[in-house]
């Protein structure tokens, strides 16, 4: 089958929409939730949040972006690193920390829109630039991340929290299904393998590859996370797609 990817104007629409589902969602948490663990190693639910902050402060922001480049980068050297973006991500929360819960989620609430007018003013030659995103993907252009990148990096942390704090995950298929299809497009061109997928929940949907490739059957959720490496995956679902 062809798969529907997203175009970039749906991307517009999908970044905002996913935005406010975040923000949303930490209005909503308690302390305990807060402070909860996640599958992400070393980060509760408060570091996440302050990661999805400080992302997108750099999104909204030329001059935030080139100070967490220049600050963030050293910071791998301080750290596990495991990929360059790490330090940028420590510093995230390193420099966020002072703010309180509720005033992290008062800013995650402002934030979301000057983030996706940031993404959609980049002009054309640097949406164009590649970037080095690891394997499988290994080097893309720019407008990878600035398109769906980024929008799935906010929509994976809001699973984590999800997945944290036992509670249900507002889903859609328009919204959360779109977001899926578009990963599961991409995942069975990067490996290329023959599949027959069957999706559960409201963000899943039936996908093939091929013929006569494996059945798997799961919930879309779980999907996701196996390809990100938050569940362990055998068979096709070895093939991995960095979240």
């Amino acid at each position: 089958m062809s798969f529907d990817r997203i175009t970039r104007a749906e991307a517009r629409v999908l970044a905002e929409e996913e935005f406010d589902r975040f923000a949303t969602m930490a209005e909503s948490l308690t302390p305990d939730e807060w402070a909860m663990p996640t599958e992400c190693t070393g980060w509760d639910v408060r570091k996440v949040a302050l990661h999805i902050l400080g992302s997108a402060d750099s999104q909204a922001s030329v001059r935030e972006l080139v100070h967490q480049m220049r600050r963030g980068l050293p910071v791998n050297k301080e750290i596990d690193s495991h990929h360059w973006v790490d330090g940028l991500n420590e510093l995230q929360i390193r420099e966020r920390d002072h703010l309180s819960n509720d005033q992290l989620a008062a800013k995650l609430r402002a934030i979301g829109p000057a983030a996706v007018r940031g993404r959609w003013r980049t002009p054309p030659p640097v949406r164009y630039l590649p970037m080095p995103f690891g394997p499988p993907i290994g080097w893309a252009p720019l407008k990878y991340l600035l398109d769906v990148g980024f929008t799935r990096d906010v929509w994976a942390h809001r699973v984590d929290v999800h997945v944290a704090i036992g509670r249900p995950m507002h889903l859609t298929a328009g919204h959360d299904g779109r977001l899926v299809e578009d990963m599961v497009g991409e995942w069975a061109a990067l490996h290329g393998e023959p599949f027959e997928l069957v999706l559960e929940g409201p963000a899943g949907g039936k996908f093939t590859q091929g013929v006569d490739g494996e059945r798997v059957e799961m919930d879309a959720l779980d999907f996701v996370r196996t390809l990100s490496g938050r569940l362990p995956g055998t068979g096709v679902l070895r093939h991995p797609l960095p979240l």
